[in-house]
C-alpha cells in the first residue's frame, strides 16, 4: 500500500465513523468494564483510550467497573479460598472488606489514567450520594453473605457528574435501608445504572467475541439480535454457562429502555471503537427491533 492509499484509508475510516459520532452525540454510553481487559496493561491503555475519545467527540460515557479476578487473588493471599454459588462470590465480612479495597484501588487507577488523557474522570462506588440501594441477594435460598441485589439507583450524583462535564467511573458497592455494605454484581450494576440514566447504549467488555448461536461453530457469532430473537435464543437452551444470565440482563435492559446492548471481546483492542463506529462492528449488538 501506497502512502497516499494510506492516508485515504484512514480517512474513509474517519468519513465512516461521522454519521455514528453525529447520532450519538451527548448521548449516554454506559461502559462495563471487566475480564481479562483489566489485568493486560496494554489491554487498558486501549480500553481507557476509547472512553476518552467517546467522551472528546460528544458522547456522555459512564464506566462501570467490575474486579473479580483481582479480588481472588488477594483472597487467595489471606489464605481464604474463593468460593461462588451460580456465579455469585460467597462474600463473608472478612471478604467484603477485601473487595471493597480492591474495587476502590481498580477505581482510582481508572480515573487516573482517563486524567493522563486530559479528561475530567471521578470515581465512585454505589453508597457515595446513595447511589445504589440494596438489598440482600440469595442463591437459590442460599445465603451468601454480603452479595447485593439492587432496589433503586439514584442518579443525582451521576447527573451532577455529567453536568459538570467529569466521567464518572463507578464500583459495584451498594448499601441496604441499615447502611451495611454489599458487594454486586457488576453486569447486574451496569445495567441497572443504564436504565436508570435512559442511557443510549450499555456496553459489555467481555472475554468472548459476543453471542453464537453454536458455541463450539465460531462462525456463528450473531452481529445483530432483536428482542424476539434473544427471548427465542433463550427459550431453545442453547445459551449457557456465564452468558446465560448476562444475555438476560442484556433483554432487559432493552426492554426497560436502554436503546441498544453491545457484547464484545474487550481482549480485542480499541473493540468499543470498532462496535460503536464501524457500519459492521464487531461483537453483538441487542435492540428492539426495527432499527
Amino acid at each position: 500500500m501506497s502512502m497516499m492509499e494510506e492516508v485515504m484509508a484512514k480517512a474513509n475510516v474517519l468519513i465512516e465513523a461521522l454519521p455514528y459520532i453525529q447520532k450519538f452525540k451527548d448521548k449516554i454510553v454506559v461502559v462495563k468494564y471487566g475480564g481479562s481487559a483489566m489485568l493486560d496493561e496494554k489491554l487498558q491503555q486501549s480500553v481507557i483510550k476509547d472512553v476518552a475519545l467517546l467522551k472528546l467527540v460528544g458522547m456522555q460515557p459512564i464506566v462501570v467497573h467490575g474486579g473479580g479476578k483481582e479480588i481472588s487473588k488477594w483472597v487467595g493471599l489471606l489464605g481464604k479460598e474463593a468460593k461462588f454459588v451460580q456465579g455469585l462470590r460467597v462474600t463473608d465480612a472478612e471478604t467484603m472488606e477485601v473487595a471493597e479495597m480492591v474495587l476502590n484501588k481498580v477505581n482510582k487507577r481508572l480515573v487516573q489514567m482517563l486524567e493522563q488523557l486530559g479528561v475530567k474522570a471521578s470515581g465512585i462506588c454505589g453508597k457515595d450520594g446513595g447511589t445504589l440501594k440494596c438489598e440482600k441477594k440469595y442463591a437459590n435460598g442460599e445465603d451468601i453473605g454480603f452479595v447485593g441485589n439492587i432496589t433503586e439507583v439514584d442518579t443525582n450524583l451521576i447527573d451532577t457528574l455529567l453536568v459538570n462535564d467529569y466521567i464518572p467511573v463507578i464500583a459495584p458497592i451498594g448499601m441496604d435501608d441499615s447502611f451495611l455494605s454489599y458487594n454486586i454484581n457488576a453486569d447486574d450494576a451496569a445495567c441497572a445504572i443504564a436504565t436508570a440514566m435512559n442511557a443510549e447504549k450499555l456496553a459489555f467488555l467481555t472475554d468472548i467475541e459476543g453471542v453464537y448461536r453454536d458455541f463450539e461453530d465460531k462462525s456463528s457469532l450473531i452481529s445483530v439480535l432483536t428482542l424476539a430473537d434473544a427471548d427465542e435464543l433463550l427459550a431453545s437452551g442453547v445459551i449457557g454457562g456465564g452468558m446465560l444470565p448476562k444475555l438476560q440482563n442484556c433483554i432487559d435492559a432493552v426492554k426497560e429502555g436502554v436503546t441498544g446492548v453491545h457484547i464484545m471481546d474487550g481482549r480485542i483492542e480499541h473493540s468499543l471503537l470498532l462496535e460503536f463506529f464501524t457500519n459492521k462492528g464487531i461483537g453483538t449488538a441487542i435492540i428492539k427491533g426495527g432499527e
